[in-house]
């Protein structure tokens, strides 16, 4: 099963670990795996690549898992898109968990 939490301080998502195979299909046939890795893949492009932000990204091949977290004092433009970003990335995380509830799940702490 893939795991996503999503980390908040207050109100403010600060970033997200995913972690682990889903499990729905072999490797290279899993949708879930692929809807997972096209979502986190563009949301850490559009942080990164097209805003030009500096957040952390580590992939672990060990336990197939990426975390992203966000760096402090964006400024209130990309504070509010990243918020959008990662909001609806939970939403679409969300939205897969329940299509597929034995593969994927999604936390928030």
């Amino acid at each position: 099963m893939t795991t996503v939490t999503f980390h908040s301080e207050g109100s403010r998502i600060v970033g997200f670990e995913v972690k682990g195979h889903s499990g729905y299909a072999p490797e290279g046939e899993d949708i879930v795996c692929a809807a997972v890795t096209s979502a986190v893949r563009l949301t850490e492009c559009a942080i990164n690549d097209v805003l030009g932000l500096e957040a952390s990204v580590k992939v672990r091949d060990k336990d197939a898992s990426i975390t992203l977290k966000l760096p402090g004092k964006l400024g209130q433009t990309n504070e509010s898109t990243c918020q959008a970003l990662l909001a609806a990335l939970m939403v679409h995380f969300v939205q897969l968990a329940e299509e597929y509830p034995d593969h994927i799940s999604v936390l928030e702490v």
